[in-house]
């Protein structure tokens, strides 16, 4: 490629307008077939780079004798395309200002969509548990050690002595239970701090974890669970569980 081919590239031209262009400079009025062998350019796709240059401006087209011949204008006709050029595109951009207020009102309106996440069966509850060990901060759950152990038996306790070992702390409420308070009696070696609450009156099975900007439901009945990545709604359950905290502390003093 020589420099002009390359500077007609820089102004818009592509790499076979630019061969087509310079070759037609020299050539005289010459048909489709004769550019395309001067350019070294196939012949089958010579045409369509005709008629863009055509439209362009920068070639011109005339029939002699049922035969069409094509040659360029003048040099000079390069620069008043190109000012053609800046007054469309400073046109699209009045465009563009004009419609901005609509449009920031629009990604404003929308904002960030939570990723979803959906698993099911005793494997999928699993790969959410796993995820729980990502977490860079306490987790917050709400948690049925009853129905915990009933669906995962053979995945607990090596699962809480892992995230120990990660150094990942959870604040949790369960219903008050025996299984519960047998589980309580390893609080400090399982980085736990848990709170009981009466099973008669709060009683639940589903599972809840608040931990990075997630929040994961489990059913441990039903074998499914559905994580949740959204900031919002992560602080938004994160203020929710310290309320109910508040309550469930003031609940087991009592």
């Amino acid at each position: 490629m020589n420099e002009l081919e390359q500077q007609l590239q820089k102004i818009g031209l592509s790499d076979k307008e630019a061969k087509l262009y310079l070759a037609l400079l020299s050539a005289g009025p010459v048909t489709a077939r004769e550019v395309a062998h001067l350019a070294k350019i196939n012949r089958s796709t010579t045409y369509v780079i005709l008629e863009s240059l055509v439209k362009k401006g920068l070639v011109s087209s005339i029939e002699q004798n049922k035969i069409r011949k094509y040659s360029s204008v003048s040099p000079e006709r390069l620069l008043s395309h190109i000012e053609d050029q800046i007054r469309e595109y400073t046109s699209m951009v009045g465009q563009v200002n004009s419609m901005l207020p609509q449009l920031k009102s629009i990604y404003t309106g929308i904002g960030p969509k939570p990723k979803i996440q959906y698993f099911e069966e005793a494997e999928g509850i699993k790969t959410v548990y796993e995820d729980t060990l990502t977490s860079n901060e306490t987790i917050r759950a709400f948690a049925s050690i009853d129905d915990m152990h009933e669906a995962l038996g053979e995945y607990f306790p090596a699962y809480y002595h892992r995230r120990a070992a990660k150094k990942i702390h959870i604040k949790s409420i369960h219903p008050d239970t025996t299984a519960s308070r047998e589980r309580m009696k390893h609080n400090k070696k399982e980085a736990r701090e848990g709170l009981l609450i009466p099973q008669d009156k709060f009683g639940f099975t589903p599972e809840i974890n608040i931990y990075n900007d997630k929040i994961a439901f489990m059913s441990l009945t039903e074998k499914h669970a559905m994580v949740i990545e959204s900031k919002e709604l992560a602080d938004a359950l994160r203020k929710i569980f310290d309320l109910a905290w508040i309550g469930a502390k003031s609940i087991s003093k009592k």
